[in-house]
């Protein structure tokens, strides 16, 4: 097996640096507007255990890529071997920086320095809470994922960003060509119920968009890398998009790229990963991290969360419960 990097990407609302350059290009936070939404930035205090559910249930990462504008907690040994502090500047054109979209800070990170060919990216609220092996991201050097479509109907601005890429795949790839090549990845009986609209669109001459999931995704850094070879224009337009906007390309698209290249092992991702809105599951969030009950959790914060602080506590003692000590990433 190949070395296998984790990035993960985080930032500090509180920060004020951080807040004096954010009020320079947007003025302030606004719940109303998505691109600017305290929920798209604020940090609820669960990242130690993130570190700590690395150490313990995948050990076998070779570094982690620690992504900020500059920033680190006041808590992070960033003298741990595994650790890469990696600032915006060190991977991001200048031109487009500061950026505070997340679409932006992510179509480049192929260019992190030793950056590992293959790698998983994560968000910071998708935690690893139980024994999670190689396998469950990379096989035979080529990641795991599920080739399934899903309905969209544009109606949400994700939605929208979600159109941009698929209109890009259909640009460069041939649906009857792929499915001819790939057909049993594309209907693997693992996915279960996942490929009903699939198997309904198979005749169907054009890509829709694909399967979302949640998920601590691993790609090839060759994907990135001929994604701009091909596409670059239109993501370098995109850079220019300091906040996130309708225009967006998400990295779906490079996700979906890699599965009609042809470069994935079929995998159904929902069978051992689950996001959970706390707007509305939060219940079933901090049973689920108690209990273990999956590889991978997504904790999707909303800034319309009841008892707010409630719910955040009672989530770091469920953490708390599997993952009691410090972990050598914590000072």
């Amino acid at each position: 097996m190949a070395d296998i990097d984790f990035v993960i990407t985080w930032v500090d609302m509180n920060d004020p640096s951080w807040k004096k350059s954010f009020a320079k290009y947007s003025g302030k936070i606004d719940n109303t507007k998505n691109e600017v939404s305290e929920a798209r930035f604020r940090d609820y205090g669960l990242l130690k255990y993130w570190f700590r559910g690395v150490e313990k249930f995948a050990p076998w990462v070779r570094n982690i890529h620690f992504v900020t504008c500059g920033q680190q907690p006041d808590w992070l040994n960033i003298n741990h071997p595994k650790l890469k502090m990696v600032n915006h500047e060190n991977f991001i054109p200048n031109e487009f920086l500061p950026v505070f979209n997340s679409n932006v800070i992510e179509i480049y990170l192929y260019k992190i320095p030793d950056l590992a060919n293959q790698f998983v990216y994560f968000n910071d609220d998708v935690f690893i809470i139980r024994d999670t092996p190689e396998t469950r991201f990379f096989k035979n050097n080529l990641p795991n994922d599920i080739a399934a479509f899903r309905t969209n109907y544009g109606l949400s601005q994700f939605e929208k960003m979600l159109k941009n890429n698929i209109r890009l795949i259909n640009k460069h790839f041939n649906k009857d060509e792929v499915f001819e090549r790939d057909y049993d990845k594309w209907l693997n009986p693992s996915y279960g119920k996942k490929a009903k609209l699939t198997r309904l669109l198979r005749n169907y001459d054009k890509f829709v968009t694909l399967r979302t999931p949640h998920n601590a995704q691993p790609y090839l850094k060759k994907t990135f890398e001929d994604i701009w070879s091909k596409c670059g224009n239109e993501l370098k337009d995109m850079s220019t998009h300091r906040f996130r906007s309708n225009n967006d390309y998400t990295p779906e698209l490079f996700r979906t790229w890699q599965i009609c290249n042809s470069d994935f092992n079929p995998y159904n991702t929902y069978q051992d990963t689950k996001m959970f809105p706390l707007l509305i599951k939060s219940a079933k969030a901090i049973k689920a991290v108690r209990e273990q009950s999956y590889s991978l959790v997504c904790l999707n914060d909303n800034v319309h969360i009841r008892n707010y602080n409630k719910v955040l506590g009672e989530l770091k003692a469920s953490f708390d419960s599997i993952l009691p000590d410090k972990s050598d990433f914590e000072l």
